[in-house]
């Protein structure tokens, strides 16, 4: 999944009959994970929270523009009926603003963190 920041929120599509979809509108609390496939260096990161699905059109061309600005081709969403469009078809927008989030830094000493929102 790929995603990017906005005013302290993670955002992130799916098609509208993806499971992740379905998954949301039956229960829009989530946990995002993100990390590295190296044992020995960087840092492993949890977010929690409740995935918000962006409906209006001056937030979703926000989060379009940084989404094009940040992956390029083949991102090049545009706004169009609540959602994103491009290549791939229909994206529903989410955020996830995080209530909690749990560090994991690894390398010679492995260390966790949590944080509350």
């Amino acid at each position: 999944m790929v995603g990017v920041w906005l005013e302290d929120a993670l955002c992130f599509t799916t098609g509208p009959d993806e499971q992740k979809a379905k998954n949301l509108a039956s229960n829009a609390s989530c946990v995002i994970t993100t990390g590295c496939n190296d044992l020995s260096r960087g840092l492993d990161l949890v977010l929690e929270g409740k995935a918000v699905r962006l409906k209006d059109e001056a937030s979703l061309q926000r989060v379009a523009d940084r989404f094009n600005s940040k992956y390029k081709a083949p991102f090049n969403f545009t706004v169009s009926d609540f959602a994103f469009h491009g290549e791939g078809g229909k994206a529903l927008v989410f955020e996830v603003a995080p209530t909690k989030a749990f560090g994991y830094g690894r390398g010679a000493t492995y260390s966790a963190t949590r944080w509350r929102f």
